[in-house]
């Protein structure tokens, strides 16, 4: 690969990685398969190929790695445990937040992801690439390997689908910076146990949807309604503090959440607030440990059944606390 190709293809790995995180839902796979994509293209070249548009070779190697990856995925997520969420994007807050790319935090949303299931490999990729990234038809047919009209056709369906369910959040700086401080002061609330702030807050049908995978502690059925939520979320909060977990502000998949901490700084859980129009209508929190690792090292105060390795004989077994 010569050095402008090397520049080239290392510039196109946020979008590279937005395809295949938006394709996957799993920040590792997503990692996994840019990086397949970049070692393809090394190896094409050593072997004397010309590639003359590094984008799309990049961009298409990643979309059928994706589409194989979910063919292979879809068994596992019809046997999942519980509710499925993503594995979170999490940036801290101060960091870099949505407000730049409000268009691409949208369709990075848990929410969105969630929906995004319910679509094949293929038509999750047509939809992905069409819609969130604004490819035309021909170049969709293209990465996806079918015809201009099919591809028509699959886009058509998967969109009525789509936005059938979607949520529709205000992504604009201004709203995002209103979510933020909506977030800030629910948090607070929590914290405090000031149940009437957080019902201000709450939507009148909030959920609250918890993804444990089977092996933390998630509760079955989300609590839905402002008061069911509020109670729940106050109670759990006093668990923390007894406990010691505490949280920090972050952007979640492009909404404002908060990372969850134990006093060992090891990774609990990880929450995304939906906010429309001034309220809190959803809150998604992931617990699943096997989707917590890539932002450092995991609790085990939540796990079901702890490995040996987390457990330390000289001090007792921490009680599991369940998380949403």
């Amino acid at each position: 690969m010569t050095s402008s190709d090397e520049t080239a293809a290392a510039g196109y790995r946020p979008l590279l990685f937005s395809i295949a995180y938006g394709m996957t839902g799993s920040v590792g796979d997503a990692e996994d398969i840019v990086q397949d994509a970049m070692l393809g293209l090394v190896k094409a070249q050593t072997a004397g190929t010309a590639v003359a548009n590094v984008k799309a070779y990049l961009t298409t190697a990643v979309t059928r790695l994706g589409i194989n990856h979910l063919g292979s995925a879809r068994v596992r997520r019809e046997t999942y445990v519980g509710a499925w969420l993503p594995e979170p994007l999490v940036v801290p807050a101060g960091g870099p937040g949505p407000a730049e790319h409000a268009e691409l935090a949208d369709s990075l949303s848990m929410a969105f992801l969630v929906l995004l299931e319910a679509l094949s490999p293929v038509e999750r990729a047509v939809f992905m690439l069409r819609e969130v990234f604004g490819y035309g038809y021909p170049e969709v047919a293209g990465l996806v390997g079918r015809s201009e009209a099919n591809c028509r056709q699959i886009f058509a369906r998967a969109r009525q689908r789509i936005h059938a369910g979607a949520p529709k959040p205000d992504g604009t700086p201004a709203r995002q910076a209103e979510a933020a401080a909506l977030a800030e002061r629910f948090f607070a609330a929590a914290a405090g146990g000031d149940i009437d702030a957080l019902l201000e807050m709450l939507a009148p049908d909030v959920v609250l949807v918890g993804d444990g995978g089977g092996k933390a502690q998630a509760l079955a059925v989300p609590p839905t309604g402002g008061p069911a939520v509020a109670r729940f979320i106050t109670g759990l909060f006093r668990r923390f503090g007894r406990i010691g977990i505490a949280l920090r502000p972050a952007w979640v998949n492009g909404r404002p959440g908060a990372i969850f901490h134990d006093a060992a700084d090891r990774v609990v859980a990880v929450m995304s607030l939906d906010v429309i129009n001034g309220r809190i209508e959803a809150a998604r929190s992931v617990v699943n440990p096997d989707k917590l690792g890539h932002l450092g090292e995991v609790s085990d105060l939540g796990l079901i059944h702890k490995p040996d390795h987390m457990v330390r004989p000289e001090q007792p077994t921490p009680t599991a606390h369940p998380v949403p």
